[in-house]
């Protein structure tokens, strides 16, 4: 039996990039990955959806984003939407997998993460899959007239033949949310993309065109990638991240989402890594380019969001930090 493969193994990592405001947080992810992650060999793919039927506007990066991602060492390779494309633009994460050099080790992050510290350290097990634990109750919804959680998940799980008992957290009671594998799908690995890939699309396709019965009054549109990516990881093998991993959604990676929930929730050192890496000119040119880098980050309106609160004694809904930006006329998506 092969020894697990481990942090030795070079892996390549894919983000989205397409016009508006994923290139310009594509810009700062792959100049956080040079400045923070000096040890990692491997290859950053920065996939790009390209005009075609699935698309109204053109998906595509501006020219000189494109050329400062590429002298920061990234790679640019387009792909056609087959199955999602604008209607669904989380459908890229799903579809632009299969431009990864297959049988290679990756790791998919969502293009608003800043890379905070060593990648290469990090015990990636590539034989068993995984993703990011940084979610909530979000899906599925309690409903009326619902089935419940069991009934729901397992009708996915029947749907493709995998076991649902083993993926149980059996230390949570039954019919609460944390007892069924669920994931944030802001990052994923695996060991080899086009059978990730593939399973990814086939997956998401059966359950957006044809959901099974008990999904009948659940909502798909924007959960539908983080309902089927359990079902992707369960069946090839993975399953909950281990201890070994904390450092992504902590000391390694911040999945930021938004600049003002950044601003607000980051922790000092965080914030710091952020603007010394926006700070140089050529990429603070650019930057500038997106409204929200340029109030959040280099006109202080940051700092103004991050004094509303107090980082030891946060809200503890996301909507409430929501409002109080908000309230206080600081809110930028």
């Amino acid at each position: 039996m092969a020894a697990p493969l481990t942090q030795t193994q070079d892996f390549n990592i894919m983000i989205i990039g397409q016009g508006g405001r994923l290139e310009y947080e594509a810009l700062l992810f792959a100049a956080s990955l040079r400045a923070n992650s000096p040890k990692f060999q491997g290859k950053l793919f920065v996939a790009e959806p390209q005009q075609g039927p699935l698309w109204n506007r053109d998906p595509r990066m501006s020219a000189p984003v494109k050329d400062h991602l590429t002298a920061l060492g990234a790679q640019i390779v387009p792909f056609q939407s087959q199955h999602f494309g604008e209607t669904y633009p989380q459908g890229n994460k799903i579809e632009g997998l299969h431009i990864l050099p297959a049988g290679q080790p990756f790791v998919f992050f969502d293009t608003d993460t800043l890379i905070t510290g060593e990648l290469a350290d990090v015990p990636f097990d590539f034989a068993r899959p995984a993703a990011s634990m940084n979610r909530t109750d979000t899906w599925p919804v309690e409903e009326l007239y619902w089935p419940g959680y069991s009934a729901i998940w397992k009708s996915l799980y029947d749907r493709f033949g995998l076991d649902f008992a083993s993926s149980l957290d059996l230390s949570q009671p039954d019919e609460y949310w944390e007892r069924y594998l669920y994931f944030n799908a802001g990052w994923f690995y695996g060991a080899d993309p086009a059978e990730f890939g593939a399973r990814f699309t086939d997956y998401a396709v059966s359950v957006r065109d044809d959901p099974p019965a008990e999904l009948v009054i659940q909502p798909l549109d924007p959960w539908l990638d983080q309902v089927v990516l359990p079902l992707v990881i369960h069946g090839l093998g993975g399953g909950r991240p281990g201890p070994a991993l904390r450092g992504l959604d902590g000391d390694v990676t911040c999945h930021y989402r938004m600049l003002s929930l950044f601003y607000a929730t980051a922790t000092d050192r965080q914030v710091a890594i952020l603007e010394e890496v926006a700070a140089p000119n050529k990429l603070k040119k650019l930057l500038k380019l997106h409204e929200p880098f340029k109030r959040m980050v280099y006109q202080g309106r940051g700092h103004k969001v991050r004094a509303l609160f107090d980082r030891n004694n946060l809200p503890r809904h996301e909507r409430a930090i929501r409002n109080q930006i908000k309230s206080a006329g600081f809110w930028m998506r």
